[in-house]
């Protein structure tokens, strides 16, 4: 793991907050399973039905888990149930287990998938993570709330610098052409995507701009201002910046 990308990493909030976030935000996914078509389709996520969208979900909590506690990321986690009530106690089950081995030493050391090699890192990764999938479940059921502002901010930096560069390292998409500066209208912050000069500047909402790099959201939605070469920034955008 590079030094470079350690240097850069600098997470939002505190412990505190991330398992704050992420138990508002497993509560609001879970509120969303009650009396639901599981196997209704979930946009974005390709062939995925809720049902698959939830057993991705809850096998990552455990994934997670046991990088904190065996510290090891070979962890193989069982199929999910089939049945709905069942699917939603051991969903549920998965969010206990994740939340117990994160109440820790955010500086405590654990294996990751990126620098830092700690429980930090989880604590921010997995709040992320069911933040951009509790839209999902919302939005399958054409009500997706909003994403609180800091941390969909918190959630563009982490695309740019663990999630985009993680990409590149496996090989599943090629290091961006182009840079692309992008501003939170909300929160005020300015990244870029990309190395160079940034060929276009994109202005939206935090959360806007988090759902668009993680392919939610279209470049061209209208809650997006453009300027620069428009063309060129949305580009380099369309290639595969998350998993």
């Amino acid at each position: 793991m590079c030094s470079e990308a350690a240097a850069r990493y600098r997470p939002g909030m505190d412990s505190a907050a991330y398992l704050r976030h992420l138990r508002q935000e497993f509560a609001a996914f879970a509120a969303c399973l009650d009396g639901s078509d599981l196997s209704a389709p979930v946009e974005h996520c390709g062939e995925w039905t809720l049902r698959d969208l939830t057993g991705h979900l809850g096998g990552g909590n455990l994934w997670a888990a046991a990088a904190v506690t065996e510290q090891r990321g070979d962890y193989q986690a069982p199929a999910a149930p089939r049945d709905p009530a069942a699917l939603v106690t051991w969903f549920d089950g998965t969010c206990a287990v994740l939340l117990d081995a994160l109440d820790a030493d955010p500086g405590a050391p654990a294996w990751t998938i990126a620098p830092p090699p700690t429980v930090g890192f989880w604590q921010r990764r997995r709040c992320l993570e069911t933040l951009v999938h509790r839209w999902d479940i919302q939005n399958a059921a054409g009500e997706p709330a909003g994403l609180a502002p800091e941390l969909a901010d918190d959630g563009v930096a982490e695309v740019l610098d663990v999630m985009a560069p993680r990409q590149v390292r496996l090989g599943r998409t090629s290091a961006p052409a182009h840079a692309v500066r992008l501003v939170a209208t909300d929160t005020g912050s300015q990244r870029v995507l990309g190395s160079g000069e940034p060929v276009a500047t994109a202005r939206a909402g935090a959360a806007d701009l988090l759902l668009m790099l993680w392919a939610r959201l279209p470049a061209d939605a209208p809650s997006i201002t453009w300027d620069g070469d428009v063309e060129l920034a949305r580009a380099t955008l369309a290639g595969r910046l998350t998993p």
